[in-house]
Order: structure tokens, then C-alpha cells, then sequence
């Protein structure tokens, strides 16, 4: 069986790089059209629109702070409108930010929660009535950070352990609307967000944790996410596909 989106509408947030925007041409490819939010780099997004133009898809860009609830309700109707649909919702958008429990000021915790977790409860409130319309799917991005923790980012890894259980708790919640809820758990991934982190000289150590002894490239996590949006999983839900290269071995 081929994997064929053609006609359905894809919400991505924090498209313009790494994750997201390897996962907006995957999907592209097999022939979904795309609604692409970013925050920041419209020079980016655009980018990443013109890069689309070969293939035969609709896409267009939003630029919403998804950590605003009200931006969110508002991103969502434009893109039901422009598209007349939305089918599948990749929950993509994050930071990744230090700081040491001892010296964490209450804007740091309150920055990362609030793009990391919360961001993820306003872009399913809005979109799961529009999903419910015809069933749908949403993907949650998490980490193996929040399955074994990460010292000196643990307001990090606690956002992405909230974000396995939000995932598991709304799969039996939305299955009555025909709607999937899954989640993709990475480990390193070669992006923009760790490329600093992966050129220090000691970077071996992260290297050294993962059996198949490199990081991802944003491909291979955007493989995980466009399979479980696809008809290949439609017995898949509240599930956390870890994609580590074998650095966390848990189901």
C-alpha cells in the first residue's frame, strides 16, 4: 500500500526549520497540502515555500506565536477557511534552553512551559473540532528527555514527559471523533536547535549513548511523523514511537 495523502490538509507548527520543515516537504511528497506556522523567520518559511513549488500541492505559511492561545484560535480558522479542512495536526514547535535548577528564574520556566506544553493544549483545542469532522490524526513531538530526564534542562524534560501523558490521555478521549493521537519521542537530531550542543568537543558523550552511534537527521524523525498520519497506522493511537537509534529503549 502506497502512502497517498493527496487531499488532506496538514498543520505543522514551527515549520520553517529542522523537524517541521523536513516533515512539511515529506508530506508534500506524498501529497498533502500544507498549512505552515512559524514564529519568527519569514525569510524561512518563505524558503521553505518555494522549495515546495515542486510539488503538486497547496502551501501556505501563518505566522502565529502558538504560545498564545488567541493567535492560535485565530491561525486555525484562517487555515479552515483558505483550505476548507484541516486533517492532520504535527504539534512540532519547541525550545530547548539550560538552566540549573538553582539559578531557573520563574520567566525561564514560564517561557518553556508555555511553548513547549501549553502551546500544544491550544493548538488541539482549537483544531480537534475541525478533525472531527471527517477523523483525523494529531502528532505530538516529545523526547527522550522526558523519558529519562536531562539534568540542567529540567524544565525541558518536564514539558516533554507532559507531553507522552497529554498524548495518552487524549487518544481515549478523541477516539469517538475518529481522531488518532499519537506521538514521536526523538533523541538527537542533527538541527539547527543542537548544532551548537553537537560541536562542543565533548559532544562524544551524547554520541556515546546511542547504539547506533550518531544523531538523527531531521529526515529520519519526519519519516515517524508522516507514517503515523498515514492510512499505514490507522490501528496506531496513544502510542510513543521512540526514535533514538536505540538511546532509550522503553515502549
Amino acid at each position: 500500500m502506497k502512502i497517498d495523502l493527496s487531499g488532506r490538509v496538514v498543520l505543522i507548527t514551527g515549520s520553517s526549520r529542522g523537524i517541521g520543515r523536513a516533515a512539511a516537504l515529506l508530506f508534500a511528497e506524498h501529497g498533502a497540502d500544507l498549512a505552515l506556522n512559524y514564529r519568527e523567520n519569514t525569510q524561512a518559511a518563505e524558503s521553505l515555500l518555494v522549495e515546495l513549488k515542486k510539488y503538486p500541492v497547496r502551501a501556505r505559511i501563518y505566522r502565529a506565536d502558538v504560545a498564545d492561545e488567541h493567535a492560535v484560535g485565530r491561525m486555525i480558522e484562517h487555515i479552515v477557511t483558505d483550505f476548507g479542512r484541516l486533517d492532520v495536526l504535527v504539534n512540532n514547535a519547541g525550545i530547548w534552553k539550560e538552566a540549573a535548577i538553582v539559578t531557573m528564574t520563574s520567566p525561564e520556566l514560564d517561557e518553556m512551559i508555555d511553548v513547549n506544553l501549553k502551546s500544544i493544549f491550544y493548538c488541539c483545542r482549537a483544531a480537534v473540532p475541525h478533525l472531527a469532522q471527517r477523523g483525523g490524526s494529531i502528532i505530538n513531538i516529545a523526547s527522550t528527555a522526558g523519558q529519562r530526564g536531562e539534568a540542567f534542562h529540567s524544565h525541558y524534560a518536564a514539558t516533554k514527559g507532559a507531553i507522552i501523558s497529554l498524548t495518552k490521555s487524549l487518544a481515549p478521549e478523541l477516539v469517538g471523533d475518529k481522531i488518532r493521537v499519537n506521538c514521536v519521542a526523538p533523541g538527537w537530531v542533527n538541527t539547527d536547535m543542537s548544532a551548537e550542543e553537537l560541536a562542543l568537543p565533548d559532544a562524544q558523550r551524547h554520541l556515546r549513548l546511542i547504539p547506533l552511534g550518531r544523531p538523527a537527521s531531521p529526515d529520519e524523525i519526519a519519516g515517524a511523523i508522516v507514517f503515523l498520519a498515514s492510512d499505514w497506522a490507522t490501528f496506531i493511537t496513544g502510542e510513543i514511537l521512540n526514535v533514538n537509534g536505540g538511546a532509550v529503549l522503553c515502549g
